[in-house]
């Protein structure tokens, strides 16, 4: 695939911004206390997993995750596995403010998984990630924090193998960036 000037890795900037908002959040976030809200908590301290259902809230420091439900498991090490899931008509999302920016990344999907240990970060179907006024649409958005890089896919690997799905497109919204007149 042949690229035309600048819009390529432009393209491979942008996506790398918009699929990394861990990699980007404000460094203070982590410092900072997580509070939960939801209708209902289950707590299963042999498993090490956490259920909240019912109109989730996580939030810590700038970053606010919305779920009808989100599931949290941490591994003998203490890495934590989190799936937030939509419902109810809403899709799961998440909001996070940019590090030394006033401006934060949002993205939403009826799935989003986060692997701390791993560092990678999926969201899956009706998968959006929007920077400013940039934004990246597909089924399906893959985060590699550790190579960062990234997929964007018009199929979801939750519906790759159902015959009557056919695969979407990806789209992509570049803002031009301001030139320097001097």
């Amino acid at each position: 695939m042949k690229a035309c000037g600048t819009v390529a890795p432009r393209l491979l900037a942008l996506l790398l911004i918009l699929t990394a908002p861990l990699a980007w959040a404000e460094r203070t976030d982590r410092d900072q206390p997580v509070q939960i809200e939801a209708n209902r908590i289950t707590v299963d301290e042999a498993t090490k997993t956490q259920i909240f259902e019912g109109a989730v809230q996580l939030t810590q420091g700038s970053m606010v995750i919305r779920a009808e439900k989100l599931v949290v498991n941490q591994d003998p090490n203490g890495y934590q596995k989190g799936i937030a899931y939509g419902g109810n008509g809403h899709l799961a999302s998440f909001r996070q403010k940019r590090e030394g920016r006033d401006e934060y990344v949002e993205g939403e999907a009826e799935r989003i998984e986060h692997d701390a240990r791993a560092e990678k970060t999926a969201l899956f179907n009706k998968a959006r990630i929007k920077s400013g006024l940039d934004e990246v649409l597909g089924e399906y958005i893959l985060f590699d924090g550790i190579r960062e890089n990234y997929v964007v896919s018009g199929t979801s690997p939750d519906t790759a193998t159902e015959p009557s799905r056919n695969p979407g497109r990806v789209r992509a919204v570049i803002q031009p960036k301001k030139r320097d007149t001097n």
